[in-house]
């Protein structure tokens, strides 16, 4: 294998995969455009979400993407997580819609572990950071 496909291989990836950390630096900085959509269920969204994401079901992306995201957005899709194909299936849909979209490895599941902001009906919470997924002194893993 060339370090050309290599380059193109990696570079492809980087370009519709983003993760749980670059996320929250994301909306911690407010980047213009950016839309957090999470694709699961009504269930699973209220069990908890990303602070500030938009709830569209999957299977509801279609007919209801364009009222309730801007067509020049940055979408970043979520599912639960790693074993979940959810996100990928989203972005797709957006993608077929024409929208600029990542998906966001890790899902929820790395969100929560890694210690980000939870949104619930309750308020917003912190679960303590995972060990296996991030330093638990809260400094980002330098990767």
């Amino acid at each position: 294998m060339s370090n050309t496909a290599a380059i193109a291989h990696f570079s492809a990836r980087l370009s519709f995969e983003t993760d749980v950390s670059d996320v929250a630096a994301d909306l911690l900085a407010g980047t213009p455009g950016l839309v957090v959509v999470d694709s699961r269920s009504r269930e699973s969204w209220d069990q908890g979400h990303i602070e500030g994401a938009v709830h569209l079901p999957t299977r509801e992306i279609a007919a209801r993407a364009g009222a309730m995201v801007p067509k020049d957005a940055a979408v970043v899709t979520y599912c639960w997580g790693p074993g979940c194909n959810g996100a990928t299936r989203a972005a797709l849909e957006f993608a077929k819609l024409g929208y600029q979209v990542k998906e966001m490895i890790g899902g929820f599941e790395y969100w929560a572990r890694e210690g980000f902001p939870v949104e619930t009906a309750s308020g917003v919470t912190r679960r303590p950071v995972d060990a296996l997924t991030a330093p638990i002194s809260g400094a980002a893993c330098a990767c």
